[in-house]
């Protein structure tokens, strides 16, 4: 049987991506997708030749996914729970628009599973990076830390996710005030949000991810989403192919994070280290901002996984999408995280000895030298490749259709709920 899909992206293309891959593997089954994000994306999206729909309500560019992340609470306040009820909004009147079977949103985005669970509809998160929901015996997101060893270890990490649940719960009572609003029963956490989709897919390999002492019920692992983005030009090396020096990647994020000082700091190193290297800037940091020496070659953006195929290692903030490229080519990584979960991923790459991690603060001395090291040291790239060979097993056994598939089957009725009045009036 085949369903009627709705894919909700938010933020950058870094999020929307991923949902593009997803909306893929759907398509490819027989369904039909369309996809709601940003009004910036709608090229992208169509690009895909997906039915392109844009929030009408919810924030959209920064006001969405604010570039500040100085104060986290604030953050959080302006990017999830200020906006719940008109994400809430937009996707319930969206579900009743076209017929819908289902809907997949990024799981930043509770607004919309205020609304999907509103019009009584399966529903799905998709994490395109760790879970952001603390697991028992895992760092929470965006902290950075290890995966705990000792009691000791275990002790920090518990508290630091005691933290971020505290920190979450003052956002309580107006969550609960949306919920009431589309005539849902209030939480007794935050956290409990997770429970309501029928799953929660963790878009990343479970080779690569901590291990929690236990899973939520419905969280399911489905694997990197990997497609490369329509707006990445044509690749063309710039270097001879006689050439036996090693070769670098520079690759910028996708979001806007004020990394520009950064990507200039790793281009400057790159000038002080026997090789040839490309800088790609990415939508989000202008190419006509940065200079570069003579080995280095700019540009505004060339596919990664093509790119990949010709060098030796990799300098990234550590985004996931890059990240998961990178150890699936076998490369070994310099990560200097920015934010978001760079910190997160550049642990998970630094315990697999498949790279080097440095502040983004770092200076050009520190980073010249973690990139000699990545050259001359072997085991780098050795741990790189086993590690990689492993996420590109969970790929190959990507669940995400059949799970999405299954939720549907699992929830047909006859018919729908009723729409809920409190949504008409909501601008």
């Amino acid at each position: 049987m085949f369903y009627n899909y709705l894919l909700a992206s938010w933020g950058t293309s870094g999020n929307l991506n991923p949902i593009l891959t997803a909306g893929r593997q759907l398509r490819h089954n027989g369904h039909r997708v369309r996809v709601m994000a940003d009004p910036a994306m709608r090229s992208e999206v169509e690009a895909a030749n997906f039915d392109f729909v844009t929030w009408r309500r919810a924030p959209t560019g920064t006001a969405a996914d604010p570039t500040d992340f100085s104060n986290m609470k604030d953050w959080m306040r302006q990017a999830i729970f200020d906006p719940a009820a008109a994400y809430a909004a937009d996707i319930y009147d969206e579900i009743w628009r076209v017929p819908t079977d289902a809907v997949l949103c990024i799981d930043m985005l509770f607004g919309v599973v205020l609304g999907a669970e509103a019009a009584g509809i399966p529903f799905a998160m998709l994490s395109p990076h760790i879970s952001i929901r603390p697991l028992p015996g895992v760092p929470p997101a965006s902290s950075g830390l290890m995966q705990p060893k000792t009691p000791e270890q275990r002790a920090e990490v518990a508290a630091v996710n005691d933290q971020l649940t505290t920190l979450l719960n003052e956002f309580l009572p107006a969550l609960n005030e949306v919920r009431a609003g589309l005539g849902l029963n209030r939480l007794a956490d935050v956290l409990d949000i997770f429970d309501r989709p029928d799953r929660v897919l963790l878009a990343i390999s479970q080779a690569f991810d901590f291990k929690a002492d236990s899973l939520p019920y419905n969280f399911r692992y489905v694997g990197p989403l990997l497609d490369e983005p329509s707006w990445s030009k044509p690749w063309r090396a710039p270097w001879s192919a006689q050439s036996d020096r090693p070769r670098a990647l520079i690759a910028c994020s996708t979001g806007a994070q004020g990394q520009a000082g950064l990507v200039q700091r790793v281009i400057n190193a790159m000038g002080m280290v026997d090789i040839d290297a490309v800088a790609t800037a990415g939508p989000n940091l202008n190419i006509a901002e940065l200079s570069a020496p003579q080995n280095v070659h700019l540009l505004q953006s060339a596919p990664h996984g093509t790119v990949m195929k010709e060098v030796s290692l990799v300098v990234t903030q550590g985004g996931h999408g890059t990240v998961s490229r990178a150890l699936i080519t076998g490369l070994p990584m310099l990560i200097l995280p920015n934010g978001r979960d760079q910190g997160d991923n550049a642990a998970r790459v630094e315990s697999n000895g498949a790279g080097l991690r440095l502040l983004s603060t770092a200076s050009e001395a520190e980073i010249v030298a973690a990139v000699n090291r990545l050259i001359e040291e072997p085991h780098f790239r050795a741990a790189a490749r086993r590690l990689g060979e492993a996420m590109k097993a969970d790929m190959e056994a990507s669940a995400l259709v059949t799970e999405m598939e299954m939720m549907v089957a699992a929830r047909r009725r006859p018919q729908r709920v009723s729409r809920v009045g409190s949504l008409r009036g909501t601008a």
